[in-house]
């Protein structure tokens, strides 16, 4: 008999002995919460009457079990309260959805999360850093939402946020208090087609639109120089508009409306910073561990027979250190930290395996110029041009404008991301003389103010990364949204909640977007950007 052999037999003897001797008590459910739907005011009497009538006894029945199964004995069967006294006063110990990043991404989830769930033991916390909140790009999104997609998925999830806007004041209206407002400013986004390849695409995108119901129509010279007679579209061959759902609105309004709702649901806010993940490992004999130190395997394997338990959060106060906080679900939405995040988890540093392929999310930064133009005529549309690159977006009903230009993959990496003064040279080189070429009116346009954003950047595909790590399957990763952050991250919430309760997205299907893509080198690849 070979060594290789000799040392499966042992292990399988030791395995097989292990097991006679160790004794395991019955698995129970991490909280045995019910999947109730929650019913408003008027929806359906009878059965809201009758939710009403039977959610204490439910939950005391909950809460009688949680205690005698508890082997601390921290809480008395019948006179135990709350687990938690003044959640709102005291650092957290524990949740049952953790989410990392209080931007529009995580404050959107914990929304969902505890908009169809409403109980008051359904415990979400929310993790922000201050530090990082001035250059998010929740803070400093021009809050585009535009129908034009060459992917399915995108049409659906901007349509979604446009209805969601619609009546933003019904669903985000807190008590009696005055519905809030996200100052939504409608206008169509025109994209410009200079080449024979690229109307050829616009058309099959046109279609996949109208397929999926965005209004969006497409124009000829001709037709433009009609509606449009100030652009110069000598080089254009076909252009897009988008008629109805499209527009910019006010993310600082959306988020703070947004977060306001969520401390009425019960969500806690903790102004933390995370440091790193608490493990759980599985047991093992000293004879098994001894026989599998010397094989290849030994690494990977250690990652295997451990799970994801919690964070340490260090709270923003002086002379604070990290303190854990138990989860059962981990939501890493933190933006451009998103990739640094996983790598605290393991994810992305491991010689072999699933645990080898890293979130791709980095932060990348975007100068952004606010530019005054008088001589511009107030009806002028959303201008994409240079094959998607350059973004012309009105902020106001006067003569203000946000423009930007996408840098090539050539150009971003010579781009110092870290650095967060601005570049003028972007402006007056290649932004200026473009505008000026598609609109006289520019001109005599003046720079009222400048400033950097730092975009959570997929660098695999551009695509965000949505849904639960292959191996710790209680992280779950909502980031890479990138400039789309404001139209799809309300969208993607939802979806989330969805696959969470139910186990399967129902509204909209973005089982695409998960790792898996990663894993497989099988990019998604987005033609429209803005």
């Amino acid at each position: 008999m070979s060594l290789a052999q000799q040392r499966l037999l042992r292990l399988s003897s030791i395995a097989s002995s292990s097991t006679r001797t160790l004794h395991f008590s019955a698995v129970r459910q991490w909280q045995g919460f019910e999947n109730e739907r929650h019913y408003e005011p008027g929806e359906d009497a009878l059965k809201r009457t009758w939710h009403g009538l039977t959610y204490d006894f439910r939950r005391w029945k909950r809460r009688y079990q949680e205690a005698r199964n508890d082997a601390f004995k921290r809480r008395h069967p019948i006179a135990h309260m709350k687990h938690s006294v003044m959640d709102h006063e005291v650092f957290p110990y524990r949740a049952e959805v953790l989410i990392i990043g209080g931007g529009l991404t995580g404050s959107s989830t914990a929304f969902w999360l505890k908009e169809r769930f409403r109980d008051e033991d359904f415990k979400v916390v929310v993790i922000e850093c201050n530090d990082k909140f001035p250059t998010s790009s929740s803070m400093l999104s021009t809050g585009s939402l535009a129908q034009q997609f060459s992917q399915p998925e995108h049409c659906e999830m901007s349509q979604f946020t446009a209805e969601f806007l619609r009546h933003a004041g019904k669903h985000l209206r807190v008590l009696d208090s005055e519905p809030p407002s996200v100052d939504l400013l409608p206008s169509g986004f025109l994209h410009l087609a200079t080449t024979e390849e690229t109307a050829a695409e616009m058309r099959e995108h046109w279609k996949l639109q109208l397929d999926k119901g965005a209004r969006v129509s497409l124009l000829t010279p001709p037709q433009l120089r009609e509606r449009f007679p100030y652009l110069n579209v000598d080089d254009v061959v076909l252009a897009s508009i988008g008629l109805e759902n499209e527009g910019t609105i006010d993310t600082w309004q959306l988020l703070g409306a947004i977060r306001e709702k969520n401390l009425t649901l019960g969500v806690q806010y903790v102004k933390a910073e995370v440091e790193g993940f608490e493990f759980e490992r599985s047991p093992t004999s000293p004879e098994v561990h001894s026989l599998m130190e010397d094989a290849e395997e030994a690494d990977e394997d250690k990652w295997k027979r451990q799970r994801v338990i919690g964070v340490y959060a260090r709270p923003q106060m002086t002379d604070a250190s990290a303190r854990p906080i138990r989860a059962h679900l981990i939501v890493n939405a933190s933006g451009a930290s998103a990739g640094k995040i996983a790598r605290m988890a393991g994810i992305g540093t491991a010689r072999s395996g699933m645990l080898a392929v890293p979130v791709p999310i980095e932060g990348r930064k975007r100068t952004r110029f606010v530019v005054h133009a008088p001589d511009v005529p107030v009806d002028m549309p959303f201008l994409v041009d240079m094959e998607g690159r350059l973004h012309c977006r009105q902020i106001d009903a006067g003569h203000t404008y946000v423009v930007d230009l996408t840098p090539t993959k050539e150009e971003d990496a010579a781009i110092n991301h870290a650095d967060t003064t601005v570049d003028y040279d972007i402006f007056y080189d290649k932004i200026w003389p473009q505008l000026v070429k598609r609109v006289e009116g520019f001109s005599t346009a003046k720079i009222k103010s400048a400033y950097t954003v730092v975009e959570d950047v997929n660098t695999f595909d551009s695509a965000p990364v949505i849904g639960e790590h292959p191996m710790y399957t209680n992280i779950h990763t909502m980031a890479g949204f990138g400039e789309r952050s404001a139209m799809h991250s309300i969208a993607a919430a939802r979806a989330y909640a969805e696959r969470v309760y139910d186990g399967a997205y129902h509204s909209i299907n973005l089982r695409r977007f998960d790792m898996r893509r990663i894993v497989k080198n099988d990019p998604i690849v987005e033609k429209y950007r803005y």
